[in-house]
């Protein structure tokens, strides 16, 4: 027998010790087959875009309101479709502005409660119940659990719906119970979530995608070029670190570095206040809407020019040192007419720039 082979059978007699519990994983692995296939939700090219990725994230690509289809078809006008939907997807904001114009809100609860009600047994449907009991919010676990298990050995079901849906009404947990309820919904509409690539780079917030997706119940991520370049500068390779700051000032989002990772951008803005002074840098110009006024502006054009003729520096460096790569088309720097240049080139205080950041750049998305 092989060694890898003697190492996965002693796992798995880790696992199931014994014949019953063997026997009961694969009862349960065949049951599962005979399931509804889970929803799988595909997303790519994120590029730090938070708010459309959250937005995304919580309807599922259309996956919520196909539920509310399947499940009211033609009871339900489109209006009250779309105002469920919206319900779901921003719980505590829908019902702040449901408070503002209904009347009867108790009401409101009550319907709004076995609408929910509903959904949820039809998401959970294609999930065996170990796996819903698990997606279950453990506040209201015993209850939800309670109101979307059919219940044969009860007579009058109805009776024993309201009695438990009047009591979280009159209670007072109405509100906490629907955004518990629209979060379970979220959480079984996708059974799991495919990232294909580059999170980073252009938008404002990708470190905030990426504390949404350390939270996610189910996924991968297959990273792209955008992302390996960040690693790279989170490991402290200089041309990385280059890269990810002319991004980032390119497309005018100082603010991740700053704010993000901690990153002190004032080295670079002096730097380039003194030696492209004169120099509009036109060709240089930020990308994408932006809140910077005129000064701002000009002085993120002067840091685009210094940073990028740093990474061409540092790249012309890496294509000399290592010919195996044949990218001598990226080694830009010699040639250029230094004669029709209008500001000097100042090799020494560039590559001592990018070795003043790199430590704190280092340290700061690895901790992150």
């Amino acid at each position: 027998m092989k060694k890898e082979e003697l190492r996965y059978l002693q796992r798995l007699a880790e696992i199931y010790p014994t014949i019953g519990k063997a026997s009961t994983e694969i009862i349960n692995l065949q049951s599962i087959l005979n399931l509804p296939k889970g929803t799988e939700h595909f997303m790519s090219d994120l590029h730090g875009e938070y708010q459309a990725f959250s937005h995304v994230l919580r309807n599922g690509s259309g996956a919520v309101r196909k539920k509310i289809d399947d499940v009211f078809g033609h009871t339900l006008g489109n209006n009250d479709k779309r105002s469920l939907a919206t319900l779901i997807y921003y719980p505590r904001e829908k019902m702040d502005l449901v408070k503002e114009n209904e009347e009867d809100m108790e009401n409101w609860y009550k319907i709004t409660l076995y609408r929910l009600i509903e959904i949820c047994k039809t998401t959970a449907s294609k999930y065996t119940r170990s796996k819903v009991r698990k997606a279950l919010p453990a506040d209201y676990a015993y209850v939800i659990e309670e109101l979307i298990t059919e219940k044969a050995e009860v007579l009058d079901k109805e009776a024993y719906y309201d009695s438990i849906v009047n009591t979280i009404i009159e209670i007072g947990g109405a509100e906490n119970f629907i955004i518990a309820l629209a979060e379970l919904i979220q959480r079984l509409v996708v059974d799991h979530l495919h990232i294909l690539g580059d999170i980073y780079d252009r938008g404002p917030a990708p470190h905030f995608i990426m504390d949404r997706l350390m939270q996610y119940h189910s996924l991968d991520i297959q990273w792209g070029n955008h992302d390996v370049v960040w690693m790279g500068a989170a490991a402290g390779q200089k041309a990385c670190i280059a890269t990810v700051v002319r991004n980032s000032i390119r497309y005018g989002n100082l603010d991740i570095l700053e704010d993000g990772y901690g990153i002190n951008m004032l080295p670079l803005a002096t730097f380039v206040m003194e030696a492209y002074k004169d120099d509009p840098c036109e060709i240089f110009a930020m990308k994408g809407a932006s809140n910077y006024n005129v000064l701002e502006e000009e002085l993120g054009k002067k840091m685009h020019k210094a940073i990028a003729v740093i990474q061409f520096k540092l790249e012309g460096k890496l294509v000399r040192k290592h010919k195996e790569f044949q990218m001598e088309d990226r080694a830009l720097l010699h040639r250029i007419n230094q004669r029709r240049e209008r500001s000097r080139c100042r090799t020494e205080r560039n590559i001592h720039f990018v070795t003043a950041i790199s430590r704190p750049l280092t340290g700061s998305i690895l901790m992150n």
